[in-house]
């Protein structure tokens, strides 16, 4: 929305609070409280970030995690049940439900984060991508991405029947300043390791783009950073074809299109407004992991805390979260628009021009 708009308003809320007696400012301060799941929980030390992760026995592959909850570190069993941790030179102690104690020795590496946990004979290792943002997940591409471009630039969408709205896709930096970009599909910190995109932009269909505009967020000190948004089909054709079979529950069928294909779709995280840095996740963003569901039980408190945030902001305005990818919000109207595969040099803010 432009500031000049969002300004208009403004002054009409304040009129209308002139006679309802609220101020405006009070009503987007108490909208964000109600926003807010609980009260923020404090932050923990980076030691127990560095071991706050999920672990795999190398035998059985039985997947543990360790997590943080109201300032205590726990042991979630692979069976799901909890057990409170203390640790001490880089050993932990619990109690199990069978009456026994269990010890883990810690291997970190010289970061200084936990790599493996060892019990007796059993060692269980580091599988996720820890609190890093460096350590992204990759996968090995089928096929070499220059030869999977050309195969997807050759062919189409699938064909669907209307009727359609007519597309008018938005380019977010333009409604308003506040949105911050990074667009790791432009660069080659992303699950391919090259670049996809051409350049590094994001657009929505207009409603979908107005809607996202979350002013609400700003009294409890957050912003909105943006990693996706509207993806021409054809690279939806190049993530299905480059991806594994084991990691296809992570990208979509180009048979079918994505919602991000529509305009519909978004994927994006919180940032703190005061240092401009984007929070900690329980886990990180693109990773093939079961970190990446909305409703993964491991992380710390703050982490969870900061993921259900950005959920209810989200919902609050029209969309829902992907089943299986914290970060990504569907529109609430995307099958009212047709799949679309105008690359991103045809766009300038007056919608696609195929």
């Amino acid at each position: 929305m432009p500031r000049s708009l969002r300004n208009l308003l403004f002054l009409a809320a304040c009129l209308l609070a002139l006679t309802s007696g609220t101020s405006p400012r009070a009503q987007t301060a108490d909208s964000a409280v109600s926003l807010t799941p609980g009260p923020k929980p404090p932050d923990v030390p980076v030691e127990w970030k560095q071991l706050v992760g999920m672990y795999r026995d190398g035998q059985d592959k039985a997947t543990v995690i360790i997590l943080e909850r109201d300032q205590r570190l726990f042991f979630r069993d692979s069976k799901g049940a909890s057990h409170q941790i203390q640790e001490q030179k880089q050993t932990l102690w619990f109690n199990g439900g069978d009456g026994r104690t269990y010890a883990f020795t810690e291997d970190r590496d010289v970061a200084g984060s936990v790599t493996a946990l060892h019990h007796q004979l059993e060692s269980y290792k580091r599988v996720d991508a820890g609190s890093d943002p460096a350590h992204f997940y990759r996968v090995r591409p089928v096929k070499p991405i220059d030869q999977l471009r050309a195969i997807a630039l050759a062919e189409r969408p699938p064909e669907e029947t209307g009727p359609f709205r007519k597309p008018e896709l938005a380019e977010l930096v333009t409604l308003d300043s506040g949105f911050h970009l990074d667009i790791r599909y432009a660069r080659a910190d992303n699950f391919l390791g090259t670049p996809v995109y051409s350049e590094a932009r994001a657009f929505l269909e207009r409603p979908a783009a107005e809607a996202l505009v979350l002013h609400k967020l700003e009294p409890v000190g957050y912003g909105l950073l943006v990693h996706d948004a509207y993806r021409p089909w054809y690279v939806t054709k190049i993530f299905w074809d480059a991806t594994p079979a084991e990691g296809k529950i992570f990208v979509a069928d180009p048979k079918k299109g994505s919602r991000h294909n529509r305009g519909c779709a978004v994927d994006l995280t919180l940032y703190d407004l005061a240092s401009g840095r984007s929070v900690e996740m329980p886990g990180l963003w693109d990773e093939m992991s079961p970190r990446s569901f909305p409703n993964f039980p491991g992380g710390t408190s703050l982490e969870r805390w900061h993921r259900d945030l950005l959920r209810r902001a989200m919902e609050s305005e029209g969309f829902t979260v992907n089943e299986d990818e914290w970060w990504h919000f569907d529109f609430k109207d995307w099958k009212l628009y047709a799949i679309l595969d105008t690359p991103f040099e045809e766009l300038n803010g007056a919608g696609p021009k195929r």
